[in-house]
């Protein structure tokens, strides 16, 4: 781990004191986030995009267990309202495959779903939206569960990448890599409101607490671009490394971690103060998507590049482990999780 390397005297000295008070609190956090309810998690799916198929992983032993095939090109999941049901994305098999999150058994197909690269559910539930990054179009789902009827496709620009919703379910935002563009749908009248520029191949996306900021990843640069999107301006740049990319929340409503993929590193940002304050450094090649366990102890990421998951030790900022996967591993899931916020 190398966070903050300071060279000479007092810098360094406040760096290090810094840190110690960092880890203490990561610690601290780890150890109460857990409730009497939540339970461990033991089976961990990963999809295996290049390869149509899904690993499941025994979380305890860390070894994989079974490989499924599913429809070409799983790139990401999201979990149906309820929790019962795991929603496998297939963008160049035109459908969404069904599976069981605990048993990891395939137990139906949403048919007729166009390119969904990325998905996901608004914070109420009553729209889902499926992001065509191959056929540049956007397409917004009254949903009910995993009953989909289609409203609207929308086409935006090029590329459209990763989804972000205000928390009143009112906007859904989304980059466009391509086009290196923002835009923002009204959904209740499934409109454009507005796009507005970004840095280079924006890809991730994540809106802070009390809906301030959003925060772009732009994959074509080092760093992240954080948007006043009230106002429609940039605010700051915070460097991360080369290829930064996708987001996820530590669980604590104050941090996020973002994954490098040309850097090979996972960022970690304070949402209130805007900045860096770690890396996770000496990881395998193309971190991208993370998860996170109940306890808020340990870090799964893909490697897509490498061909690997890795678990991530979160108080001590340390790779403990990689398992061999399919080729271009991208969404990791498993249930119960920590909070996504």
């Amino acid at each position: 781990m190398d966070i903050f390397r300071q060279t000479l005297g007092f810098k360094s000295l406040v760096a290090s004191a810094f840190l110690t008070l960092f880890a203490y609190n990561l610690s601290i956090f780890a150890q109460t986030v857990t409730t009497p309810a939540q339970t461990e998690p033991k089976l961990a799916i990963v999809l295996n995009s290049a390869e149509a198929s899904v690993s499941l992983i025994d979380m305890q032993s860390k070894k994989v267990i079974k490989t499924l095939p599913v429809g070409k090109e799983p790139h990401h999941l999201m979990i149906t309202p309820d929790q019962k049901t795991l929603l496998i994305a297939n963008a160049a098999g035109n459908d969404v495959q069904m599976m069981n999150p605990i048993s990891g058994e395939l137990t139906g197909k949403i048919p007729e779903i166009i390119d969904p690269y990325q998905i996901g559910y608004s914070p109420n539930h009553r729209w889902f939206i499926a992001n065509g990054n191959r056929l540049d179009r956007v397409d917004l789902y009254a949903a009910d569960g995993a009953n989909l009827k289609l409203a609207k496709t929308i086409k935006l620009g090029k590329t459209p990448s990763h989804i972000a919703y205000s928390s009143d379910s009112k906007i859904a935002f989304i980059t466009l890599q391509d086009s290196n563009e923002l835009a923002a749908i009204d959904l209740m009248t499934q409109a454009l409101l507005w796009k507005v520029p970004t840095g280079k191949t924006p890809a991730g996306l994540w809106m802070t607490p009390g809906d301030q900021y959003l925060l772009v990843g732009l994959t074509g640069e080092d760093n992240i671009q954080v948007f006043d999107w009230h106002n429609h301006k940039e605010v700051k740049r915070i460097a991360t490394g080369k290829g930064a990319h996708n987001f996820r929340p530590l669980g604590d409503k104050k941090h996020v971690f973002l994954s490098n993929r040309i850097a090979s590193t996972i960022s970690l940002i304070d949402m209130q103060s805007l900045e860096k304050v770690g890396d996770i450094t000496g990881l395998p090649s193309g971190p991208d998507d993370m998860e996170v366990t109940p306890d808020g102890k340990t870090l799964w990421v893909t490697f897509r590049f490498a061909k690997k998951v890795g678990v991530i030790d979160i108080p001590s900022m340390k790779l403990i482990a990689t398992i061999p996967v399919g080729k271009s591993p991208h969404g990791v899931f498993f249930t119960p999780r920590a909070a996504w916020e």
